[in-house]
């Protein structure tokens, strides 16, 4: 037991740093002096560098071997965390952010790795629930304790926080893992591999984040972002199809049920995180929801993944997990058909409402996507192919956030652009005096009034299209769940 609650505390570590710190970026901002685009990069830091380095966890595993490198990641990770709160400008901010995620990042894989070799049969199903409790509703619940030590101390804190928990986790490794056995030989890293997928990685974020605000082609950087993100993912991919070890090797897929499960859990990454991020985004732009308010909001939803997560410890073992994928990913289809109807009239009330069907969903889903991903997979890879997995869906997750912002955004200008042809001085619509607040397009002051509220407006229109979005996506999994194989066949040794 003892070393599944340090397994699931090294999770912990690295999940909390995904969603601890965004709700302290406007203090951040005012305290480093840094425009809304230069404070944006300490969350784009912290996504490239986890999806570049999270494949690295199944070379790091048969390099220096699990315990080692869980050792060394929780001490690089607790040196990042600290030099994060001491830093005292962006660009110091942002580079120990890159170290915290290069040094966190891996840690899940591995740690998850550890958890599904050390129990087995009917046990593996309620040790994956406990585990992934650390994974699950930690990130629901740090945006509250962020908002709360941001507001009432500094936001320095939203790190020094974490800093006990990697000392705890360290000693919990030192006493529970036990040392690997001696290796004769040690895995080359494929640097060909890594460094032409953590271009392509990187070029495709930053094309993401910049590109609406740098109209995409007509500039220079999305040009070369563009090319270099084709460019190296075709030697990629080529490379990976031509070598006998890559850095990630493309034909794990050839299992059924793991290339299944991967597909389920890229969908998943993208439905995990976003919800979290667009409802608070909605809400402090066009109502200014304080931001222990959205915290709290935020930390509902782990409410609802706790009671999941418990159902799962109980009963997981017994049901199927299809059907369990059913009821997950059913939430997240009505979540999407009802946040499409938020306005900003939206009461909070029914934002949490849906924050914590949502979080009941996510509960649902992280069992199922283990054991079906792992169900019929050669135990000898589990390091590497719990890496594969966890890239992919931290991947999709980032990804799809910045194409959800970007929805928004285009979105945004085009229906300012539709709305305002109906803003003139001989509009019927602005001579109501009174019942239109006192608009008019005659005053500037009153023209400015009618302006501002338009961009709300077409704000708002854009947040509904990106909820649109989330529903039709939370649709695509569906076939893939038909395409299971259940009950497993087990793991069957390829010629």
């Amino acid at each position: 037991m003892w070393l599944l609650i340090t397994c699931t505390l090294v999770t912990t570590l690295y999940a909390t740093t995904i969603t601890i710190a965004n709700v302290s970026l406007p203090q951040i901002q005012g305290a480093l002096s840094a425009s809304p685009d230069q404070i944006s990069w300490v969350v784009t830091s912290n996504l490239i560098a986890t999806a570049v380095t999270i494949p690295l966890a199944g070379w790091i595993s048969a390099r220096f071997g699990r315990r080692r490198a869980m050792i060394w990641g929780i001490i690089g990770f607790g040196v990042a965390t600290l030099m994060c709160g001491l830093s005292t400008s962006l660009g110091e901010l942002v580079l120990w952010r890159v170290v915290q995620s290069a040094c966190g990042s891996p840690l899940t894989p591995i740690a998850q790795s550890v958890v599904i070799d050390s129990f087995t049969g009917e046990k593996r199903a309620r040790a994956v629930a406990i585990f992934t409790t650390g994974v699950s509703i930690v990130p629901t619940i740090a945006p509250l304790v962020g908002g709360y030590v941001s507001e009432e101390i500094s936001w320095r804190w939203v790190f020094f926080i974490l800093i006990p928990i990697a000392v705890i986790a360290l000693v919990g490794v030192l006493s529970a893992i036990k040392p690997d056995p001696p290796r004769e030989e040690r895995a080359a890293l494929d640097w060909t591999g890594f460094l032409s997928l953590a271009i392509t990685i990187g070029c495709i974020q930053l094309m993401l984040d910049r590109g609406e605000r740098e109209e995409w082609f007509d500039s220079p950087e999305i040009l070369l972002e563009g090319a270099l993100a084709v460019l190296c993912g075709w030697i990629f991919l080529t490379h990976s199809l031509t070598k006998d070890r890559p850095f990630l090797d493309p034909r794990l897929l050839l299992e059924r049920n793991f290339a299944l499960g991967i597909g389920i859990s890229a969908i998943f990454g993208m439905l995990f995180v976003t919800p979290m991020v667009m409802l608070p985004a909605m809400l402090q732009q066009l109502r200014d929801v304080p931001e222990f308010t959205v915290g709290l909001l935020i930390g509902i939803r782990g409410i609802g993944t706790v009671l999941s997560q418990t159902l799962m410890i109980l009963f997981a073992s017994r049901w199927d997990p299809r059907l369990l994928f059913l009821i997950g990913f059913g939430t997240h289809t009505y979540a999407g058909i009802e946040m499409a109807t938020f306005g900003m009239d939206v009461s909070l009330t029914q934002v949490s409402w849906m924050m914590a069907i949502q979080g009941f969903g996510v509960g649902c889903l992280w069992v199922p996507m283990t054991m079906v991903t792992v169900s019929n997979f050669d135990p000898k890879r589990t390091p590497e192919g719990m890496a594969l997995f966890h890239f992919v869906r931290s991947v999709a997750s980032s990804f799809y956030i910045s194409t959800s912002f970007i929805v928004v955004f285009h979105t945004q200008k085009m229906n300012y652009g539709e709305l305002v042809q109906w803003i003139n001085p001989f509009s019927d619509r602005l001579s109501i005096g009174l019942a239109t607040g006192g608009w008019g397009a005659e005053a500037p002051t009153s023209l400015a009034g009618v302006a501002d509220e338009v961009a709300r407006q077409a704000t708002s229109i854009g947040y509904i299209n990106s909820y649109n979005l989330f529903l039709w996506t939370s649709l695509a999994v569906y076939p893939l769940i038909a395409l299971i194989i259940w009950p497993p066949r087990g793991f069957t040794p390829r010629d």
